[in-house]
């Protein structure tokens, strides 16, 4: 399992934004320059947690994106689950029928035990300890 780029950078523009503080409306250029991310693909970033209810998002001149939630409120999994949709270590977590060892397999309940454990982790991670 590898988070994507996506969701990577969808972290670090999050991050940033909770590191100018929970008001503070920021320029997506400045946000792409600053964190290294194609100002193209930050767009559809910006546009995807502003759907998830992460960020808000205003045009014009005075215009810009900012945390739509303090930081202490946004989970690591919030982002990554706004971005890659939610977190299936392996289809069978999901539904054991999926797979033909369903009532012999010895690997099912580290997947949901492992899947778990990552999933607790970065709900646990928030974004007010992430930029100290």
């Amino acid at each position: 399992m590898q988070i994507t780029r996506q969701a990577d950078y969808a972290i670090r523009a999050v991050r940033y934004l909770a590191k100018q503080g929970s008001s503070q409306r920021v320029a997506t250029s400045i946000v792409a320059r600053e964190m290294k991310i194609p100002a193209s693909f930050l767009a559809k970033i910006i546009s995807q947690l502003s759907i998830a209810g992460l960020l808000h998002t205003s045009r014009g001149a005075r215009g810009g994106v900012s945390l739509a939630r303090e930081p202490k409120d946004i989970s690591v999994l919030d982002v990554v689950e706004a971005i890659d949709g939610p977190i299936l270590l392996n289809e069978c977590v999901g539904d054991a029928k999926s797979c033909v060892f369903e009532d012999e397999c010895l690997v099912h309940p580290i997947w949901i035990e492992v899947q778990e454990s990552l999933v607790k982790r970065l709900r646990e991670t928030r974004f007010d300890i992430l930029y100290n």
